[in-house]
């Protein structure tokens, strides 16, 4: 994973699932599904990307607390 520092960088779907600990495939379905809304940037046919602000908003989101 590349070292993304800024809360606005710039993530494919690769890097964002390894970011947050999913398979990219997982993340292409809750896309396509519509399950898990996570704002994305659409670039081109194919490239997709995730900013690491809404990244870790989603993060924040399904936080538990026990």
């Amino acid at each position: 994973m590349n070292n993304h520092q800024s809360s606005d960088s710039r993530f494919t779907r690769n890097e964002a699932a390894e970011y947050l600990g999913l398979s990219a495939r997982t993340l292409a379905n809750w896309h396509s599904s519509g399950r898990v809304k996570i704002p994305f940037y659409k670039v081109g046919r194919k490239k997709v990307l995730y900013l690491k602000s809404d990244l870790d908003a989603y993060l924040a989101s399904v936080r538990q607390c026990r």
